[in-house]
């Protein structure tokens, strides 16, 4: 079984920042990759940032330049850096990884979600 956990939500004015952090644990053998995604109400789930195994990382561009994504490998900890925030930020955000079990095959594990609201 793995876990993921998300959190650091919260409210904040736009212009503020805030942090956000997700750790997966379980029987984990290698998380491949870790990835941000958010949820707006009425809209699709979308793609936030990621973060692959190799260092690499990709965010989307209406990110670019405010949210930084973060990774230990070592920990199967990621964290979400997100500054200069904007009312069109809010949403919930969840994690979701892509985990090699041991034994047990490879999975897209998720998390349940964390709620960022940003006020005008």
């Amino acid at each position: 079984q793995v876990r993921i956990v998300e959190s650091g939500g919260g409210l904040v004015q736009s212009g503020g920042s805030l942090s956000l952090s997700c750790a997966a644990s379980g029987s984990i053998f290698r998380t491949i990759a870790m990835a941000w995604h958010r949820q707006a109400p009425g809209n699709e789930r979308e793609l936030v940032a990621r973060s692959n195994y190799d260092g690499t990382s990709n965010c989307a561009d209406s990110v670019k330049g405010r949210f930084t994504i973060s990774r230990d490998n070592a920990n199967n900890t990621m964290h979400l850096q997100m500054n200069s925030l904007r009312p069109e930020d809010t949403a919930v955000y969840y994690c979701s990884a892509i985990i090699r079990m041991v034994r047990l095959g490879t999975h897209d594990c998720w998390g349940q979600g964390t709620q960022v609201t940003v006020s005008s």
